[in-house]
């Protein structure tokens, strides 16, 4: 079977950049994010729950939904995220069908990615060979999203208010990279990584992910509760 590496961490941290990466070097990559905008093109059935819910003014002049208008109103504000997660569907289920479609079309010498924010919580790691989490101080990453993203202070702290702590999620990580320094810096770790995942996946010897431990201790608990 190919070797599946979930790439997960809060925004800002560097995920898509090191996914980018990993795609030059060869690796197939899927980002769960865009997938799950294709779950709510206008024309399906979530795409008319979402504007039941929040309502005309989230749709953009090109008739798709705004990402960031919708994003004004769902982050940091659980119950709302719950409202949209709910109307747009089986997410888990679009997931594991392009993680099916790998294991049975890639050979076992071949690599895919799978990139997303939640992949330790929502359960997807199951289906990953190797997890990577990415992290950064909030600090950092409130300047890059000030940059980059061009976001006001309010929308800054909406995303980061709700993010997870990377303290939370290290335990199901088989690898944790920071990336508080240049981009140079996180372009050698990711390839130097990645190399070394690659060589191990090759000869057989890649130790079993410690996701499912830390899976199945999680569900033992709350089955315990």
């Amino acid at each position: 079977m190919p070797l599946i590496i979930g790439v997960t961490g809060s925004i800002a941290t560097g995920k898509s950049t090191a996914c980018r990466l990993m795609a030059e070097a060869g690796a197939l990559h899927c980002d769960a994010d865009k997938l799950v905008h294709r779950l709510y093109d206008p024309g399906t059935a979530a795409f008319d729950r979402i504007i039941a819910i929040f309502g005309d003014e989230i749709v953009g002049a090109d008739g798709f939904i705004d990402r960031r208008r919708l994003g004004a109103k769902v982050f940091g504000k659980p119950d709302q995220m719950n409202a949209l997660t709910t109307a747009i569907g089986s997410i888990a289920d679009a997931v594991e069908r392009v993680i099916h479609d790998w294991n049975e079309t890639l050979g076992d010498d071949e690599i895919a990615v799978l990139e997303a924010v939640n992949l330790i919580e929502a359960g997807y790691g199951r289906w990953c060979g190797q997890v990577w989490l990415f992290a950064c101080d909030t600090d950092i990453a409130r300047r890059r999203l000030a940059e980059r993203n061009q976001y006001s202070a309010e929308e800054v702290e909406q995303r980061l208010s709700s993010q997870r702590a990377w303290q939370d999620r290290a335990p199901a990580a088989d690898l944790v990279i920071f990336n508080n320094g240049a981009e140079s810096a996180l372009q050698n770790e990711v390839r130097e990584n990645f190399i070394h995942i690659r060589q191990l996946h090759s000869e057989n010897a890649l130790p079993p992910s410690k996701y499912m431990a830390w899976w199945e201790a999680r569900n033992d608990g709350a089955e315990s509760q």
